[in-house]
């Protein structure tokens, strides 16, 4: 009987400790602790919404000092705060917990900061809905006292309050259940260490505060300590210490940790945590993880920005500022308007009669201004802009400005629009229009993208090593050859362009070129014989009896064209500082038999045709024979380069004497330059036009 006794007695402990086992797992399930000294690296563990963030050093920032913005920062994991020994839901209480943070806000200005934050238990991790400024982003205007808000949150808040009625004054805690009007409330303090003293400070004070919340369950108290680090001690009374029964009304099983904070419109501070632990479970918790100073990241710096002005001030700027920019606007309105009047060009009778006239202003706009950056050459007479204009007949155009002290007068740029800008030819710079306002003419062209012959021979190479290719170099020759013939057989009137020279062929996007600058072109009618007396063109490219009687004619533009041949073949210009001459060399090879010598060395061995060389040699060379009458009319010359003829050998008396060369060189002194004027890659130079262009040829 005795062994009965003690067996059921044993088995009774066994089940007791087994029931107590189970009961002490099942707190340690529910307990959470953590304890984050900043927040850098526990990304993962912090749910923030809004504006809030953790700034690179650990600090987490619930709001900066924008406007009207709100904040939340939650605890990843929800916390179990309901016992869950009672025998029903609704007689449950609220499970003991302790936390405690370290905070620091800064304000706008020293006078002018808000709204506050506040320390939330929340059924959610983030508070949808919520609005900024007195509702400090946990509730709204809507659901504020709404009893299944299910929310408990302390508030440390820095204007005056929700409600003026209830809590009439700003730098203050309450404890607020399901509602942003405060069952509890009392001001910023903490007792001294005499115990006997409240001491006040403010939240707004850019230096770090802590803050000690303890709940205990069994008695529902909860206690609150606050005070400014600076302190060095917690304070043995805490600022508020009541029973808060309401608490289990509010609590459900499982609750977020964590905090909201929000920034009204003419009042906001930036809200940071610099650290915050947590404890929960069981009657008596352990408390909350003591947070050093030292151990957290450095706090903000404390910089107030610049106070604004007040409402009534911005909407008088506002207003001053609108009137003063309807009165600009219709001053600028009317100087334009008057600069346009001014800028209107006055009709004379002749103007009337010619098309293509370009309009100034337009002009002006397409080239903005005529801008420096807008320049893309400058000649003796004139500088080229590029530019943009719609009713051109392409959308990119070279604008040349011809300066006031070139103008050969009225009557003989009228004589030249009504001449040159009827040309037209696909080798040739297409004249687009004109335009005279005041004392300046100016001329319109095609824009040309790839620039001058004589830069792809020379510049672009020396610059990027890229050498043109025989298969363009002879195509170019060609097409040159085209434009002569036109203006010399194919037009109504014989063109003598007396400047053929490299700077003045262009080379368009398809790499044809384009024979421009007719600055010194004169137009006869056929029959008639050219009675020009003074000498214009280039050295080098001028025909030898240009020295003895000044009469240009097609002739000197085909010799001219035999050296520009030679020169595209050899890639040597055509004289130098001494007494060397392209044609006398190229002859000189010729009779040797090393003929191929002339050929550019950077073709190489292999880069170009060496049939089509020696053709092109042989019609350059004819071309620049000392005779007028022994040179080729430019169609046959296009039919020496398209094989369409055999070219004719050169006989012995082709050469020039040493008597010819000196004569040439004393009667062009005064007229000429070595090089007469440059011209941009883009366009045209206009250059000296003589005083007799017009009336004794054109």
């Amino acid at each position: 009987m005795g062994k009965a006794k003690s067996m059921v007695s044993l088995l009774l402990v066994l089940f007791f400790k087994i029931l107590v086992g189970a009961q002490t797992a099942a707190t340690e399930t529910t307990t959470t602790e953590f304890n984050f000294r900043g927040f850098k690296g526990n990304q993962s563990e912090i749910q923030m919404e809004g504006d809030s963030t953790i700034r690179p050093n650990g600090l987490l920032r619930l709001t900066d000092r924008k406007s009207n913005v709100t904040g939340t920062a939650f605890y990843h994991k929800p916390v179990r705060l309901l016992d869950t020994n009672t025998s029903s839901v609704t007689n449950a209480t609220v499970r003991s917990f302790s936390t405690s943070f370290i905070f620091v806000i800064i304000p706008t200005s020293s006078s002018n900061g808000g709204f506050g934050f506040t320390f939330t238990l929340s059924p959610t991790p983030n508070r949808t809905d919520a609005e900024s400024a007195q509702y400090l982003g946990l509730l709204n205007e809507r659901n504020d006292g709404d009893v299944s808000n299910h929310v408990f949150a302390v508030e440390f808040d820095t204007v005056q309050g929700f409600k003026d009625s209830t809590n009439r004054q700003g730098n203050h805690i309450g404890l607020n259940f399901n509602s942003l009007s405060s069952d509890v409330q009392e001001p910023v303090a903490y007792y001294n260490k005499n115990d006997s003293q409240k001491e006040e400070f403010q939240l707004v004070s850019g230096e770090p505060i802590q803050v000690f919340l303890e709940y205990h369950g069994p008695t529902k108290t909860l206690n609150l300590t606050i005070y400014p680090t600076r302190l060095g001690y917690k304070p043995r009374i805490p600022l508020i210490s009541r029973e808060v029964p309401r608490l289990s009304e509010i609590v459900q099983e499982e609750m977020y940790v964590g905090f909201t904070a929000a920034t009204g419109r003419d009042q906001s501070s930036a809200h940071y945590v610099m650290g915050w632990s947590f404890s929960s479970g069981g009657e008596h918790p352990l408390a909350a993880p003591t947070l050093d100073l030292s151990e957290l990241p450095p706090p903000p710096p404390n910089k107030p920005k610049k106070r604004g002005y007040n409402g009534k001030v911005i909407a008088l700027i506002v207003a001053l500022s609108t009137v003063i920019s309807i009165m600009l606007v219709l001053l600028l309105l009317f100087l334009i308007y008057r600069k346009r009047m001014q800028q209107e060009e006055i009709l004379e009778d002749w103007e009337i009669d010619h098309p293509h006239r370009f309009r100034y202003r337009d002009l002006h706009k397409a080239t903005d201004g005529f801008k420096e950056n807008r320049i893309v050459g400058t000649g003796g007479f004139g500088t080229v802009f590029r530019g943009s204009i719609r009713s051109s007949s392409s959308d990119q155009i070279a604008v040349k400005k011809i300066t006031p002290n070139s103008m050969q007068g009225v009557r003989e740029f009228v004589a030249e629009i009504e001449s040159l800008g009827r040309l037209r030819h696909k080798n040739l710079v297409n004249l687009q229009g004109w335009c005279k306002h005041k004392s300046d003419l100016l001329l319109i062209y095609d824009y040309i993208p790839n620039g001058s012959l004589d830069s792809l021979l020379y510049s672009k190479p020396r610059r990027s090593g890229q050498v043109l290719t025989w298969k363009a170099r002879f195509q170019i020759a060609k097409g040159i050859a085209s434009g002569l013939l036109y203006l010399h057989e194919e037009w109504e009137q014989i063109v003598i362009h007396r400047d053929v020279k490299p700077s003045n062929v262009l080379i368009d996007s398809d790499m044809n070129p384009r024979l421009g600058d007719f600055g010194l072109a004169r137009l006869y009618e056929r029959g008639s014989q050219s009675r020009t007396t003074v000498v214009v063109g280039t050295i080098g490219y001028m025909a030898p009896e240009l020295a003895r009687n000044g009469n240009s004619s097609s002739a000197s533009d085909v010799f001219a064209f035999g050296v520009l041949l030679l020169e595209i073949v050899s890639g040597r210009k055509p004289t130098d500082s001494g007494t060397f001459f392209i044609a006398d060399w190229v002859m000189e090879l010729q009779e040797s038999g090393e003929i191929l010598s002339a050929i550019d060395p950077r073709l190489g061995s292999g880069g170009y045709d060496e049939g089509e060389v020696r053709l092109a040699l042989a019609v350059g060379l004819l071309c620049c024979h000392q005779k007028p009458g022994s040179r080729p009319q430019m169609r046959m010359v296009l039919r020496y380069l398209n094989r369409d003829e055999d070219v004719p050998e050169i006989h012995d008396n082709w050469g020039y004497s040493d008597s010819s060369r000196i004569d040439l060189g004393s009667k062009l002194v005064g007229y000429v330059s070595s090089d007469r004027a440059s011209s941009s890659h883009t366009s045209l130079s206009l250059t000296r036009i003589s005083s007799t262009s017009f009336t004794s040829g054109r």
